[in-house]
């Protein structure tokens, strides 16, 4: 079961134990693993892991491990390939609460799910979208 979909940040602080993950997300990722839930990860975050390493914000060996943890079927990260279904939950995300595109598929992937996106970005976080922060 699918409990909620991190944004690319909120994976990487998780796998990193960065004290920039807030309370509330760290405890809903946390919980969801006790109770063997999944958080899934959109493909697009993969793709943006890789376009900040390229940017050096990233360090080289982030790619590995966020893949590493997603073929791990023991731990709570899961990939949810970015689907012609999610496409479609897009529409349900309107562009103006949401303009960047790679947020719009995270936050699509959600609603898709029907389950919260756990992201510290602000333009998620107002729009009309169930989040945890």
């Amino acid at each position: 079961m699918i409990a909620g979909v991190a944004d690319t940040h909120t994976a990487l602080w998780h796998l990193f134990d960065d004290k920039r993950l807030s309370a509330p997300a760290a405890t809903f990722i946390n919980e969801a693993a006790t109770a063997r839930h999944k958080i899934a990860i959109s493909t697009i975050s993969l793709a943006e892991v890789v376009y900040l390493i390229e940017k050096n914000r990233l360090p080289l060996s982030a790619y590995d491990e966020l893949t590493q943890a997603l073929a791990d079927p023991e731990h709570v990260f899961t990939e949810a390939v970015f689907s012609a279904a999610i496409v479609q939950a897009m529409r349900q995300v309107p562009r103006a609460e949401v303009p960047d595109m790679p947020d719009r598929m995270v936050a699509a992937t959600a609603v898709y799910f029907n389950v919260p996106v756990i992201s510290r970005d602000r333009r998620i976080r107002a729009a009309s979208l169930k989040t945890v922060w």
